[in-house]
């Protein structure tokens, strides 16, 4: 409805897994998992308020892969520092809006993940109006840090990201949780934060 949802096609597409927009409610009974884009997190609340998608994406999340990028994390955190939006609370997890400064500000840094016990990848990491992860709590696995804070986490089958992997065709956060031919990895990485 809102946001920077093409360019998650287009990762899905080099990944050969078809994606559809999610528009209306029947739209979540046609897929395996959900992207959350980035975009503009009140006005994105708003319009989920509009067509009636709140429970039903709430629903969808409890059985369902569901990864959040930018605004798309700030609508998975339990707490948000604006009572313009409503999430969804999939992620216990606090975040700031814009916390890493206004669309001039917006960089991209070099940042090292944490994909199970041996597996470590730098990535560029775009942060564009970026929610900054200001707590979290039990159950959230860190998988990226950059200043001191958070910018990628996983809680299960949720992963919260405070950037924009689809703006640097990074598809290893959606192989993670989406790709099918990826079930081992997927598993494993679960696995080593079981703990």
């Amino acid at each position: 409805m809102q946001g920077n949802f093409s360019l998650h096609h287009d990762v899905f597409s080099r990944l050969g897994i078809d994606s559809i927009p999610i528009k209306v409610q029947s739209d979540l009974d046609l897929i395996d998992g959900l992207v959350i884009p980035g975009g503009e997190s009140t006005t994105m609340s708003l319009l989920i308020n509009t067509f009636r998608l709140r429970e039903p994406i709430i629903n969808f999340g409890k059985d369902h892969p569901v990864m959040g990028t930018c605004a798309g994390l700030i609508l998975m955190a339990k707490e948000v520092q604006d009572k313009r939006v409503q999430s969804f609370g999939f992620l216990d997890i606090s975040v700031e809006r814009n916390a890493y400064g206004r669309q001039i500000k917006s960089s991209t840094e070099k940042v090292l993940y944490h994909f199970g016990l041996n597996k470590k990848v730098e990535l560029k990491t775009t942060l564009i109006r970026a929610p900054k992860i200001s707590n979290v709590g039990e159950g959230i696995h860190i998988l990226g840090e950059f200043d001191g804070s958070p910018v990628a986490v996983l809680s299960g089958h949720y992963l919260g990201l405070s950037f924009h992997p689809e703006l640097n065709n990074i598809d290893i956060f959606h192989q993670v949780l989406f790709d099918p031919n990826c079930e081992y990895y997927y598993k494993n990485l679960k696995q080593t934060y079981a703990a």
